[in-house]
């Protein structure tokens, strides 16, 4: 992924057992990392049992906000698919108690089908 499309908002695919080796003090017991996306510093990652979304904020990347979205908070997901124009597609998941769904977006190289099949695999 280049730095454009990072300062753009666009993530891409991030590979899952290296994911799994450097946020493996995240998970619990018998947890494991599906599928993970990276957004510069950020990191978007579906486990079997829920999504974690790492924030790391400051310039110096010190402070780091780590949310867990359990699956079963997860009310509704959409995608829009990048179109001939529109250069990345968009992901929104609406999350119970939460005012605005959680929107992450896409570089037009990764298969948004993909992240779709990933949240529809584990959320009732």
């Amino acid at each position: 992924m280049g730095l454009f499309n990072g300062m753009l908002g666009n993530a891409s695919e991030y590979n899952a057992e290296k994911a799994q080796e450097e946020y493996g003090h995240l998970l619990s017991n018998n947890e494991v990392i599906s599928k993970a996306y990276k957004l510069i510093r950020d990191m978007f990652i579906f486990t079997n049992k829920r999504l974690i979304l790492i924030d790391v904020q400051g310039l110096t990347g010190k402070k780091i906000e780590y949310k867990s979205v359990p699956y079963s908070k997860i009310t509704s997901f959409s995608v829009e698919t990048a179109g001939h124009l529109d250069l990345d597609a968009e992901l929104k998941i609406w999350v119970s108690g939460l005012p605005q769904p959680i929107q992450k977006q896409f570089n037009k190289t990764l298969n948004i089908y993909e992240v779709q099949a990933e949240l529809a695999e584990h959320v009732n």
